[in-house]
Protein backbone atom coordinates (compact mmCIF):
# COMPACT_ATOMS: atom_id res chain seq x y z
CA UNK A 1 0.00 0.00 0.00
CA UNK A 2 1.29 3.46 -0.90
CA UNK A 3 0.29 6.40 1.28
CA UNK A 4 0.79 10.15 1.31
CA UNK A 5 0.91 11.83 4.72
CA UNK A 6 0.09 15.54 4.62
CA UNK A 7 1.07 16.83 8.05
CA UNK A 8 2.89 20.03 9.08
CA UNK A 9 4.12 18.64 12.41
CA UNK A 10 7.39 17.15 11.16
CA UNK A 11 7.96 15.01 14.22
CA UNK A 12 4.47 13.52 13.98
CA UNK A 13 4.81 13.03 10.23
CA UNK A 14 8.19 11.30 10.55
CA UNK A 15 6.86 9.01 13.28
CA UNK A 16 3.84 8.05 11.19
CA UNK A 17 5.92 7.48 8.06
CA UNK A 18 8.38 5.28 9.96
CA UNK A 19 5.58 3.27 11.59
CA UNK A 20 3.78 2.72 8.29
CA UNK A 21 6.97 1.60 6.59
CA UNK A 22 7.73 -0.79 9.42
CA UNK A 23 4.23 -2.21 8.81
CA UNK A 24 5.32 -2.96 5.25
CA UNK A 25 3.79 0.01 3.43
CA UNK A 26 5.28 2.82 1.36
CA UNK A 27 4.75 6.29 2.79
CA UNK A 28 5.70 9.77 1.68
CA UNK A 29 5.27 13.13 3.44
CA UNK A 30 4.23 16.64 2.45
CA UNK A 31 4.46 19.34 5.12
CA UNK A 32 1.92 21.88 3.85
CA UNK A 33 -1.39 21.89 2.03
CA UNK A 34 -0.18 23.27 -1.29
CA UNK A 35 2.66 20.77 -1.57
CA UNK A 36 0.35 17.96 -0.53
CA UNK A 37 -2.25 18.91 -3.12
CA UNK A 38 0.32 19.05 -5.91
CA UNK A 39 1.74 15.62 -5.05
CA UNK A 40 -1.69 14.05 -4.60
CA UNK A 41 -2.79 15.34 -8.01
CA UNK A 42 0.39 14.31 -9.78
CA UNK A 43 0.96 10.84 -8.33
CA UNK A 44 -1.07 7.74 -7.47
CA UNK A 45 -1.66 6.71 -3.85
CA UNK A 46 -3.86 4.11 -2.20
CA UNK A 47 -4.78 6.38 0.73
CA UNK A 48 -4.10 9.98 1.80
CA UNK A 49 -3.70 10.80 5.49
CA UNK A 50 -4.47 14.51 5.79
CA UNK A 51 -4.15 16.75 8.84
CA UNK A 52 -7.03 19.20 9.06
CA UNK A 53 -4.98 22.24 10.13
CA UNK A 54 -2.22 22.86 7.57
CA UNK A 55 -0.23 25.90 6.44
CA UNK A 56 -0.82 27.40 2.96
CA UNK A 57 -4.00 25.37 2.42
CA UNK A 58 -6.10 23.70 5.12
CA UNK A 59 -6.89 20.01 4.94
CA UNK A 60 -10.60 20.36 4.20
CA UNK A 61 -9.93 22.77 1.34
CA UNK A 62 -7.31 20.37 0.01
CA UNK A 63 -9.74 17.44 0.02
CA UNK A 64 -12.50 19.51 -1.58
CA UNK A 65 -10.13 20.55 -4.36
CA UNK A 66 -9.10 16.95 -4.99
CA UNK A 67 -12.73 15.89 -5.30
CA UNK A 68 -13.56 18.80 -7.60
CA UNK A 69 -10.78 17.63 -9.92
CA UNK A 70 -12.09 14.08 -9.99
CA UNK A 71 -9.45 12.59 -7.71
CA UNK A 72 -11.16 9.81 -5.74
CA UNK A 73 -8.22 8.61 -3.63
CA UNK A 74 -9.54 7.65 -0.17
CA UNK A 75 -8.76 10.24 2.51
CA UNK A 76 -8.38 9.80 6.25
CA UNK A 77 -8.60 13.17 7.97
CA UNK A 78 -6.64 13.68 11.21
CA UNK A 79 -7.63 16.46 13.57
CA UNK A 80 -7.51 17.60 17.17
CA UNK A 81 -11.11 18.71 16.54
CA UNK A 82 -13.08 15.62 17.40
CA UNK A 83 -16.62 16.72 18.11
CA UNK A 84 -19.52 15.30 16.08
CA UNK A 85 -19.95 18.54 14.11
CA UNK A 86 -16.22 18.57 13.27
CA UNK A 87 -16.36 14.99 11.99
CA UNK A 88 -19.48 15.69 9.93
CA UNK A 89 -17.82 18.74 8.37
CA UNK A 90 -14.76 16.70 7.46
CA UNK A 91 -16.78 13.93 5.86
CA UNK A 92 -18.93 16.38 3.93
CA UNK A 93 -15.79 18.05 2.58
CA UNK A 94 -14.94 14.77 0.86
CA UNK A 95 -13.11 12.81 3.53
CA UNK A 96 -13.76 9.08 3.70
CA UNK A 97 -12.92 8.71 7.40
CA UNK A 98 -12.06 10.99 10.31
CA UNK A 99 -9.75 10.22 13.24
CA UNK A 100 -9.35 12.52 16.22
CA UNK A 101 -5.97 13.23 17.78
CA UNK A 102 -4.39 11.80 19.84
CA UNK A 103 -4.84 8.42 18.19
CA UNK A 104 -3.38 4.94 18.52
CA UNK A 105 -1.29 3.91 15.53
CA UNK A 106 -2.95 0.49 15.47
CA UNK A 107 -6.32 2.16 14.90
CA UNK A 108 -4.96 4.45 12.20
CA UNK A 109 -3.37 1.48 10.44
CA UNK A 110 -6.62 -0.48 10.56
CA UNK A 111 -8.56 2.47 9.16
CA UNK A 112 -6.23 3.09 6.20
CA UNK A 113 -6.22 -0.63 5.38
CA UNK A 114 -10.03 -0.61 5.34
CA UNK A 115 -10.04 2.44 3.05
CA UNK A 116 -7.59 0.75 0.68
CA UNK A 117 -9.74 -2.38 0.53
CA UNK A 118 -12.85 -0.34 -0.20
CA UNK A 119 -11.11 1.26 -3.13
CA UNK A 120 -9.85 -2.07 -4.49
CA UNK A 121 -12.77 -4.50 -4.87
CA UNK A 122 -10.68 -6.68 -7.15
CA UNK A 123 -7.01 -7.60 -7.30
CA UNK A 124 -6.47 -5.97 -10.70
CA UNK A 125 -6.21 -2.55 -9.05
CA UNK A 126 -3.58 -3.74 -6.59
CA UNK A 127 -1.42 -5.90 -8.82
CA UNK A 128 1.51 -4.87 -11.01
CA UNK A 129 2.50 -7.09 -13.94
CA UNK A 130 5.49 -7.00 -16.27
CA UNK A 131 5.58 -9.98 -18.65
CA UNK A 132 5.17 -13.05 -16.40
CA UNK A 133 6.32 -11.19 -13.26
CA UNK A 134 3.50 -10.28 -10.88
CA UNK A 135 3.52 -8.29 -7.63
CA UNK A 136 0.47 -8.09 -5.36
CA UNK A 137 0.65 -5.05 -3.10
CA UNK A 138 -2.00 -6.27 -0.65
CA UNK A 139 -0.76 -9.81 -0.08
CA UNK A 140 2.91 -8.85 -0.57
CA UNK A 141 3.27 -11.85 -2.87
CA UNK A 142 5.59 -11.89 -5.87
CA UNK A 143 5.50 -14.58 -8.55
CA UNK A 144 7.13 -15.15 -11.89
CA UNK A 145 5.80 -17.76 -14.26
CA UNK A 146 3.55 -18.90 -11.43
CA UNK A 147 6.51 -19.55 -9.11
CA UNK A 148 6.57 -17.66 -5.82
CA UNK A 149 9.59 -15.43 -5.22
CA UNK A 150 10.46 -14.63 -1.61
CA UNK A 151 11.70 -11.09 -1.09
CA UNK A 152 12.92 -9.16 1.93
CA UNK A 153 10.84 -6.04 2.79
CA UNK A 154 13.35 -3.66 1.20
CA UNK A 155 13.57 -5.81 -1.92
CA UNK A 156 9.78 -5.81 -2.15
CA UNK A 157 9.64 -2.01 -1.91
CA UNK A 158 12.38 -1.72 -4.52
CA UNK A 159 10.57 -4.03 -6.92
CA UNK A 160 7.24 -2.32 -6.29
CA UNK A 161 8.74 1.07 -7.12
CA UNK A 162 10.41 -0.26 -10.28
CA UNK A 163 7.23 -2.00 -11.45
CA UNK A 164 5.12 1.07 -10.73
CA UNK A 165 7.45 2.87 -13.16
CA UNK A 166 7.78 -0.02 -15.61
CA UNK A 167 9.27 1.05 -18.93
CA UNK A 168 10.75 4.20 -17.40
CA UNK A 169 14.29 4.89 -16.25
CA UNK A 170 14.40 5.11 -12.46
CA UNK A 171 17.37 7.10 -11.20
CA UNK A 172 19.46 6.48 -8.09
CA UNK A 173 18.06 9.68 -6.59
CA UNK A 174 14.50 8.47 -7.10
CA UNK A 175 15.32 5.18 -5.39
CA UNK A 176 17.18 6.84 -2.52
CA UNK A 177 14.27 9.19 -1.81
CA UNK A 178 11.38 6.77 -2.32
CA UNK A 179 12.74 3.40 -1.20
CA UNK A 180 15.47 4.34 1.28
CA UNK A 181 14.10 7.74 2.37
CA UNK A 182 17.50 9.40 1.88
CA UNK A 183 17.40 12.97 0.63
CA UNK A 184 21.14 12.90 -0.03
CA UNK A 185 23.52 10.37 -1.57
CA UNK A 186 25.27 8.52 1.28
CA UNK A 187 27.99 7.48 -1.18
CA UNK A 188 27.48 3.78 -0.62
CA UNK A 189 26.73 0.91 -2.96
CA UNK A 190 23.50 0.05 -1.12
CA UNK A 191 21.39 0.44 -4.26
CA UNK A 192 23.71 -1.63 -6.43
CA UNK A 193 23.77 -4.43 -3.85
CA UNK A 194 19.97 -4.56 -3.52
CA UNK A 195 19.41 -4.35 -7.28
CA UNK A 196 21.89 -7.19 -7.79
CA UNK A 197 20.09 -9.33 -5.21
CA UNK A 198 16.71 -8.51 -6.67
CA UNK A 199 17.89 -9.33 -10.19
CA UNK A 200 19.17 -12.71 -9.07
CA UNK A 201 15.75 -13.51 -7.59
CA UNK A 202 13.47 -12.33 -10.39
CA UNK A 203 15.64 -13.04 -13.47
CA UNK A 204 17.90 -15.98 -12.62
CA UNK A 205 16.66 -19.15 -14.28
CA UNK A 206 14.28 -17.34 -16.62
CA UNK A 207 14.90 -16.99 -20.35
CA UNK A 208 14.04 -13.31 -20.55
CA UNK A 209 15.67 -10.80 -18.16
CA UNK A 210 13.39 -7.98 -17.03
CA UNK A 211 15.57 -5.81 -14.78
CA UNK A 212 17.95 -3.66 -16.78
CA UNK A 213 20.78 -1.31 -15.82
CA UNK A 214 20.77 1.86 -17.91
CA UNK A 215 24.36 3.05 -17.86
CA UNK A 216 24.80 6.55 -16.51
CA UNK A 217 21.11 6.90 -15.78
CA UNK A 218 19.71 4.26 -13.41
CA UNK A 219 17.55 1.17 -13.74
CA UNK A 220 14.51 0.04 -15.65
CA UNK A 221 12.19 -2.93 -15.48
CA UNK A 222 10.36 -3.81 -18.69
CA UNK A 223 9.23 -6.65 -20.87
CA UNK A 224 11.98 -7.49 -23.33
CA UNK A 225 14.97 -6.03 -21.43
CA UNK A 226 18.28 -7.12 -22.89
Amino acid sequence: MRLLIIEDDREAADYLKKALREAGHMAEVANDGEAGLAIALDESFDVLVVDRMLPKRDGLSLVSELRSRGKETPVLILSALGQVDDRVTGLRAGGDDYLAKPYAFSELLARVEVLARRRAPNSAETVYRVADLELDRLSHQVTRGGEEILLQPREFRLLEYLMRHAGQVVTRTMLLENVWDYHFDPQTNVIDVHVSRLRSKIDKGFAKPLLQTVRGAGYMIRDGAR
